[in-house]
């Protein structure tokens, strides 16, 4: 692609040593630079790239996308005024725009975008349509395929819009749900991405270290509703306390749908049963304009669900996906039968022993640990015990430790505090902030061991084998991020181990 053609639609300030050169890719990292790609000199927290510019020339690059000058380089230079957001308009331009031919649906909120997801994928190949995924985990073309990796929830604009063109053009699949988390939204790494549905699962404190307030994390969510246009869908949960705020950013012409246990909405749960099998209760879709329209039913509809999975945040995961089904014009007969099938998804409640019940989740926020504690209470025996073992993640949001030991202490009978991802921090500092959150430290119910692989361990001598030990803050992470390193750690294999003798 010829530069002038890259940059047409580029709300560019100044135009540098110009010629209307060959791009033939672009890149960001100066150590992966090719011949022929534009280099984009991103600013971040801690790094500039216009600092690495020379050195992306040196590799091959034959254009700079810059916010400054660079000098000592007689390369064509376009100058703009946020290289972070532009970065996504010329990926967009670069690889014709993928996203507008094809069904893409954004799913955002604090906690269930992985889940909700997952399930919506399968609910497309149950109704005999191809649907790709795009999320933590990295992509994957089918619900039975491996995941390829992603380095990101939401990648960078240049990787996630070729991936879009691949899915598009190579694999001939037009679904794609993807996980849209708030530093995409806000960094514009989805902008140019044409969503024709957005779904919002809750709002809960996390990214704080970013954000600096609920009200910018609101914000940022938020930008995914703000652009959806005429003949779009939005998908809110009714019981979330932002959900008004979030119907209030859609736009006029925009179709919403609500969700709910408590609120009224127009797809509910009633009648919620949990066991050691998983979740039931009674589906009701309610009467909604849109819905008589599509379903010709005046009345609600009630529908009996038995689900694998367990816990209320798996009831409103699948809430979220059944009234996007709905959305789409899939039958809420199809939608169920390709929910009541589904396991779960790495690393979310999922069971790793059984003796114990070990129970291995994700969990890492406030609200993410008390809706695991309180699913885990649900299926512990009145004779058993409920053990939680947990840290938090160094470099982030430190005013959730302190509320996370708080929610740990009141839901759980024994809590064994550890390390999570330390990174740069002292663990034990980090420690020390969680406790700060308790009322008491009684060695008798609660147990402090840093080395996360020991702590896992020392399970083995608190739990019998009617209790339920719940394993929170790392989910499908196979790592660990240390100061100066990290090293392969998976709570599942540890797990595993512990109880060698009882893995299911």
């Amino acid at each position: 692609m010829k530069l002038d053609e890259l940059i047409e639609y580029l709300d560019y300030k100044d135009l540098i040593n110009f010629k209307n050169i060959d791009i033939t890719g672009i890149s960001y990292n100066s150590k992966t630079t090719k011949k022929g790609d534009i280099f984009v000199c991103l600013v971040g927290e801690h790094t500039d790239g216009h600092e690495f510019a020379l050195g992306a020339i040196e590799n091959g690059a034959a254009a700079l996308l810059v916010e400054k000058k660079v000098e000592g380089t007689k390369v064509p230079q376009v100058v703009v005024s946020s290289t972070r957001h532009k970065i996504a308009d010329i990926a967009d331009r670069f690889y014709s725009s993928p996203s507008k031919g094809l069904n893409l649906i954004g799913i955002t909120g604090t906690n269930g975008k992985t889940t909700v997801t997952h399930l919506i994928q399968k609910i497309f190949e149950e109704n005999g349509q191809k649907c790709a995924l795009i999320g933590t985990l990295g992509y994957k073309l089918s619900s039975n395929g491996e995941y390829r990796d992603a380095k990101h929830t939401t990648p960078q604009a240049p990787e996630l819009q070729a991936t879009l063109r691949m899915i598009k053009d190579v694999e001939k699949i037009d679904n794609v749900v993807m996980e849209v988390s708030s530093h995409a939204l806000d960094q514009n790494r989805v902008g140019g991405c044409r969503f024709n549905g957005a779904v919002f699962t809750n709002l809960t404190q996390d990214h704080l270290d970013y954000h600096i307030t609920m009200d910018n994390y609101f914000k940022a969510k938020a930008l995914l509703f703000e652009h959806l246009t005429e003949g779009d869908f939005a998908v809110i949960n009714a019981d979330d306390e932002y959900g008004d705020r979030f119907i209030s950013v859609v736009p006029e012409d925009v179709r919403i749908y609500t969700y709910g246990v408590k609120q009224q909405s127009d797809v509910m749960a009633k009648d919620i049963n949990f066991s050691l099998n998983g979740a039931e209760f009674t589906l009701v879709v309610g009467s909604h304009a849109q819905m008589e329209e599509q379903t010709n039913e005046k009345t609600p509809k009630e529908y009996k669900v038995n689900l694998h999975m367990n816990g209320m945040f798996s009831v409103y995961n699948v809430l979220a996906a059944v009234t996007t089904a709905l959305a789409l014009g899939i039958e809420i007969e199809v939608a169920l039968k390709a929910l009541q099938n589904v396991k779960g998804v790495a690393g979310r409640f999922e069971v790793v022993v059984k003796k114990p019940l070990v129970i291995v989740d994700y969990a890492h926020t406030p609200d993410g640990l008390e809706n695991v504690l309180k699913s885990a209470r649900e299926i512990t025996p009145q004779d058993g015990k409920l053990i939680c073992l947990f840290g938090c993640g160094g470099d982030r949001d430190a005013t959730k430790r302190p509320k996370m030991g708080a929610i740990a202490e009141r839901l759980a009978d024994k809590i064994v505090i550890t390390s999570d991802n330390p990174r740069s921090e002292d663990p034990q500092a980090i420690i020390t902030d969680i406790i700060a959150g308790l009322k008491s430290v009684n060695t008798e119910s609660v147990i402090v061991e840093p080395d996360r692989g020991t702590a896992i361990a020392l399970l083995k001598t608190i739990a019998n084998n009617n209790d339920v030990v719940v394993i929170a803050g790392k989910g499908h992470e196979d790592y660990q991020i240390l100061k100066d390193k990290t090293i392969h750690f998976d709570d599942r294999e540890e797990a595993r181990k512990v109880f060698e003798g009882s893995v299911i």
